[in-house]
């Protein structure tokens, strides 16, 4: 992606301080979403991150990840699968637990979302830590997927959440530093 194209980008994310509390600084994607060509924009940048590589399904966490996902699978022709919180899939499911700051939380897949030997693309629109993320990849392994990388909308560095996820390929279109 261009240095113009990730300013643009940039410019269409509001900041709202002190949220969700004191001291964090959150990344507001509904100001690009809400305008059609910014969404355009990032898809494309998205498409173009995957190009040349072979995906058979594109999996996204709840919820933000959900709206770049499914796009992105759209328009790649291929199958999107939701990795929800706990208790929101109404099938036979598999749970994920990893590590909050002060305690633990899940993510849950439908055991029949992936087949065996299906290359899975996991997008989600912030890569902070990398807790969700890397859960999402542990249940895709389980079912015995393969995963062949991240997509992020937003990186936040200073967190390291790619660390967690080193041994896959990770790209972010726009890194913020704090």
């Amino acid at each position: 992606m261009n240095e113009e194209t990730e300013k643009y980008l940039k410019s269409m994310i509001r900041d709202v301080p002190d949220f969700p509390t004191k001291g964090v600084v959150f990344k507001d994607i509904t100001t690009l979403i809400k305008d059609p060509w910014a969404l355009n924009v990032a898809i494309y940048e998205m498409k173009r991150c995957c190009h040349g590589t072979h995906i058979d399904r594109i999996a996204s966490i709840e919820s933000r990840g959900f709206i770049f996902g499914s796009i992105l699978s759209q328009e790649l022709g291929v199958g999107f699968v939701p990795v929800r919180k706990r208790n929101k899939l109404p099938a036979a499911k598999m749970l994920e637990e990893y590590e909050l700051e002060y305690g633990t939380d899940a993510v849950e897949i439908h055991k029949d979302a992936v087949e065996r030997g299906a290359r899975v693309l996991i997008v989600d629109d912030l890569l902070a830590t990398g807790g969700t993320a890397d859960a999402t990849a542990r249940l895709i392994e389980k079912l015995g997927g393969e995963v062949i990388g991240f997509l992020f909308l937003i990186e936040l560095s200073s967190l390291n959440g790619r660390d967690k996820l080193s041994k896959h390929n990770i790209c972010s279109l726009l890194k913020y530093d704090s």
